[in-house]
């Protein structure tokens, strides 16, 4: 590559990580520059525009080098910039770089606000907070835990639905680390008794980050909790989130309805709201008047009015559900229904002309039955407005790079019959784990008129189960097993998530 001058893009083996680490990244970014290397005297370097060599030159100089510029495109610059860059400073090479004289001067860096106020970004706090945030981003982390105990404090991130300890820093800057974290959300530093709430938003590698925030006070000290979400992810299809064709077919006939309710169900972390949000997506048309009301809005979606609930002002679901209905909607999605008052008005409003989704916390399709019941709603209402209920988990997807084939153990040999079944042997993709991604494994119970005559006459979930599974019903752990078949999940991974399920009959 040393003798071209212009590229249109910038690959792996152009670039020297350690020259990238001597390179700060506002220069980079500021002059749309990508450092690539040094190369017998010279020093190469990405450029999109004049301001990018003049910069070289300056940063060539500084090196005892000869700058050599090569003319790229500014967004192949600047892709790379957030690429390379989120390569390089980890939390833990950070948190290496910290002396001891450093971690005695952030215990007290927070004890007066206005001093904060004046720290830089080069604050060690700052940088080891950053370095966190990059590496979650970087292996794709949906939450990160900041976790103090007598003697220590754990730094761990969620991954594909598991969690895993990234870093160990010493205790002495744990209340700087969460002071800093409550700044960067709006919080009180100065209350440490209640639990609080907020949001962050970031741009971390080019990413535009969501961030919510929970911190709680334990024994030994604060403890936060923060959950990624990013922006530019955007809405996935029905398709893409694990159904099968049959069920994809079902839900749109469902979902073609003028009235009825149609639920997803499953344990918190499931993918019940990505899963909504694909339903709003495939339905989402300029004639239809789409409402929604959650907790939190998660996706902004273009032409859908959503309402943040906020419980501080008396803003609840219940509430926001009532208000929406003067509204004039066509569909109205309800995050989650949580007692018999929110119950009650979706049940009105399905039964007065709206369709509208929501979720519920049961562990499979006909428990959502029984739990509207359970609520204190009439078992004629619940059978003459849910048109049906998804029950789904999510599964690790084995890795594809590092995929192989092999026999069935005996213990597999029982659930599929395949000659073959798949697992990932680690590799540097997937962390070693064998795993990356997700994917869902579902259950959809449609209600026909012989499941509402068994809500009617109170009939138990099991039984609404053993029927429904008798007229064709395919349960969460069927499904699954489909998956291991096909090579898309493992047994263990099955099992795992579906192993508090009632046996199928």
């Amino acid at each position: 590559m040393q003798n071209e001058k212009t590229i249109n893009a910038i690959k792996d083996e152009d670039v020297e990580l350690s020259l990238v680490k001597e390179v700060p990244l506002s220069f980079a970014r500021g002059n749309t520059l990508m450092p690539l290397r040094r190369e017998g005297g010279l020093l190469l370097a990405a450029v999109a525009n004049g301001k990018g060599a003049l910069a070289l030159r300056e940063l060539a100089g500084h090196f005892g080098l000869n700058p050599s510029p090569i003319t790229a495109p500014p967004g192949a610059v600047i892709d790379a910039i957030n690429r390379f860059y989120g390569q390089v400073g980890s939390a833990e090479e950070v948190m290496g770089n910290i002396t001891g004289e450093d971690l005695s001067s952030l215990a007290t860096e927070f004890e007066k606000p206005r001093d904060i106020l004046e720290l830089t970004e080069e604050a060690p706090i700052i940088r080891l907070l950053n370095a966190i945030l990059q590496q979650a981003v970087k292996e794709r982390a949906s939450d990160i835990h900041l976790e103090p105990y007598e003697k220590e404090l754990d730094v761990r991130l969620r991954v594909d639905g598991m969690l895993h300890r990234v870093l160990s820093p010493p205790k002495i800057i744990q209340d700087a680390l969460i002071s800093r974290v409550k700044i960067m959300a709006n919080l009180d530093i100065g209350e440490k008794r209640l639990p609080q709430d907020g949001r962050i938003r970031l741009l971390i590698g080019g990413r535009d980050i969501d961030i919510r925030v929970s911190v709680i006070p334990t024994s030994f000290g604060e403890r936060a909790v923060l959950r990624l979400l990013d922006r530019k992810q955007g809405i996935i299809g029905l398709w893409e989130v694990g159904l099968n064709k049959e069920d994809i077919r079902h839900l749109e006939e469902l979902l073609s309805r003028t009235s009825g309710i149609l639920l997803v169900t499953g344990p918190t972390g499931s993918g019940k709201t990505t899963t909504l949000y694909g339903m709003l997506n495939r339905i989402h048309t300029e004639e239809k008047n789409i409402l929604t009301v959650e907790d939190p809005v998660e996706y902004q979606i273009k032409g859908i009015g959503q309402i943040q609930v906020n419980p501080k002002i008396g803003l609840t679901f219940a509430s926001g559900l009532r208000s929406i209905l003067r509204q004039d909607p066509d569909v109205i999605m309800v995050g989650e229904i949580r007692d018999f008052e929110t119950a009650e008005i979706a049940i009105q409003a399905s039964l007065t002309g709206h369709l509208v989704l929501s979720t519920l916390h049961t562990n499979d399709a006909p428990a959502a039955v029984t739990r509207l019941v359970d609520m204190g709603v009439e078992p004629f209402l619940v059978a003459s407005s849910i048109a049906g209920v998804l029950a789904q988990r999510l599964v690790r997807v084995i890795c594809p790079h590092c995929k192989e084939p092999h026999g069935p153990t005996e213990e597999e040999a029982r659930y599929v019959s395949v000659p073959e079944v798949w697992r990932g042997k680690g590799c540097g993709k997937c962390a070693g784990s064998g795993y990356l991604g997700r994917t869902g494994v579902f259950e959809l119970l449609v209600v026909d008129d012989e499941i509402r005559h068994m809500i009617t006459e109170k009939t138990d979930a099991q039984s609404i189960k053993s029927f429904a599974v008798s007229k064709g019903l395919k349960a969460l752990r069927l499904d699954g097993f489909e998956k291991v078949a096909t090579g898309i999940t493992t047994l263990e991974e099955v099992l795992r998530v579906t192993q508090k399920d009632a046996q199928e009959t």
